[in-house]
């Protein structure tokens, strides 16, 4: 089992905390103010806590799966059906957020770019991706060492021989 940070790049920085400051500032105003503005701040306010919860925190691979964590819970990309893990810097470069948050404590949801088509993104370094390809998704992540995260595939059996052996001989996920 092996952790690998989530290093926070200098867009996500900026955008995170301008977004929390201008939030709480509009939120603390309308406090003041009271009346209907309370539920503008009162909505402001849950914005910053929601986003917050989604912020990734690292990614541990064990055995059978990657673990994506976030402040409360936890997200498993199974090794099951990896086809490769690829350093491939900027890989989100051109993309267009289909569905999720784009830079609010994280890059993360559903993404469609030329390059990968579409995806899923557990982001928090645009510049040091790992892009996951599986049967029929892709899903890209930004641990703290991108090379040495995707050099420990190349060091695994092949990931397809791997799933198939343990359908075989169904061994049990622990």
């Amino acid at each position: 089992m092996k952790y690998y940070k989530a290093h926070w790049d200098t867009a996500l920085i900026i955008v995170s905390s301008l977004s929390t400051a201008i939030c709480l500032g509009i939120a603390f105003v309308s406090f003041r103010h009271g009346g209907a503005l309370l539920w503008l701040g009162l909505s402001l306010l849950a914005l910053v806590v929601a986003c917050a919860l989604f912020a990734i925190r690292g990614y541990t691979v064990t055995a059978d799966d990657i673990v994506v964590h976030r402040l409360l819970w936890t997200t498993r990309l199974p090794l099951a059906g990896l086809q490769t893990a690829q350093f491939e810097p900027n890989a989100m470069r051109w993309s267009i957020r289909t569905f999720g948050n784009g830079g609010f404590f994280s890059f993360s949801g559903f993404y469609r770019n030329k390059l990968l088509g579409a995806y899923r993104a557990f982001v928090t370094d645009r510049h040091q991706t790992v892009v996951l390809r599986y049967d029929g998704r892709t899903v890209v992540v930004s641990p703290a060492s991108p090379e040495e995260f995707a050099h420990l595939f190349r060091a695994m059996p092949p990931l397809k021989q791997m799933a198939e052996f343990r359908a075989k001989m169904k061994v049990p996920r622990r």
